[in-house]
């Protein structure tokens, strides 16, 4: 496994892992090209599949591989944004594809568990000059398991929670039954109050700002965004792995939280960019 830790594979995803051995990955951390969005200048690359269709059968095809080196009970997270039909996609032009969702259900047709969608909410989202929608302020997270058993460290993740305290009984509770029945939280004998707890289980809207990294030339995935999938997915000393490495951001947060990572890229023109984020021992090409 040594051999696999903290280095870059240059090639596309599936051909890269095809090499690893099996169960060695305890988290997948990636956010995949979009479908007809972006040429990254790679020949092979992904999302610049004529139809809808034949970019989610190549993500599941991709993500069989996936699952093979993750261990039995790892976790995968996986972001993706929509986007707009044109001539030639196989639906009307202005149609929202709905690509996220038909990763998430293909994947789950294909044996993943899809344990929760979470919503990347966009305080700065991409200026659009559209007049006949909203304008798309959010992207999805899929959290995805090998099995129906497997490590997550909720506690990790905890966000603050504002104290409250509710005067007078919530519930009427009789005396005798007092002792049976505990209530979460902090009873104030005093106050006959209930005070929350200080410590809430992380919710599935994620409000995170959008950036970018000096260097690259299009919007990478923020650290704020990657750091509560590693925590929760993983422990110190574990494998993450990002089958589209791109800029490194999951190398970088992997890194500072203690963890090995290892990753895939088709186009080696990223790696001086993964360098500069990372102290990243070696690449294999």
């Amino acid at each position: 496994m040594e051999e696999y830790q903290n280095i870059c594979l240059v090639g596309d995803a599936k051909s890269c892992l095809s090499n690893v051995p099996d169960g060695i990955v305890q988290t997948v951390c990636t956010s995949p090209p979009y479908w007809g969005l972006r040429d990254y200048g790679a020949e092979g690359q992904l999302g610049l599949e004529e139809t809808p269709e034949e970019y989610v059968d190549r993500m599941v095809d991709i993500f069989r591989e996936v699952k093979r080196v993750l261990r039995d009970d790892g976790t995968l997270w996986l972001n993706l944004g929509d986007s707009y039909s044109s001539a030639g996609s196989g639906l009307k032009p202005k149609n929202l594809v709905g690509i996220p969702w038909r990763v998430a259900f293909a994947l789950q047709d294909d044996g993943w568990i899809l344990r929760s969608d979470i919503i990347w909410s966009k305080p700065n989202p991409m200026p659009s000059s559209v007049s006949d929608r909203p304008t798309t302020a959010h992207e999805y997270v899929f959290l995805l398991s090998k099995s129906p058993k497997y490590f997550y460290d909720g506690d990790a993740i905890k966000t603050k929670a504002e104290p409250k305290t509710y005067k007078g009984p919530i519930y009427k509770i009789p005396a005798r039954a007092m002792n049976k029945n505990k209530l979460s939280g902090n009873m104030d004998p005093s106050s006959s109050g209930y005070t929350s707890p200080s410590k809430a289980n992380k919710r599935s809207v994620w409000t995170v700002i959008n950036g970018g990294f000096p260097g690259a030339h299009f919007a990478c995935w923020p650290p704020d965004l990657v750091k509560p999938m590693i925590l929760a997915g993983s422990k110190v000393g574990d494998l993450v792995l990002d089958p589209f490495m791109g800029s490194g951001t999951t190398a970088m947060v992997a890194q500072d939280l203690g963890r090995y990572w290892l990753g895939c890229e088709i186009n080696p023109e990223f790696l001086k960019i993964q360098k500069e984020r990372t102290a990243q021992m070696a690449w294999i090409i």
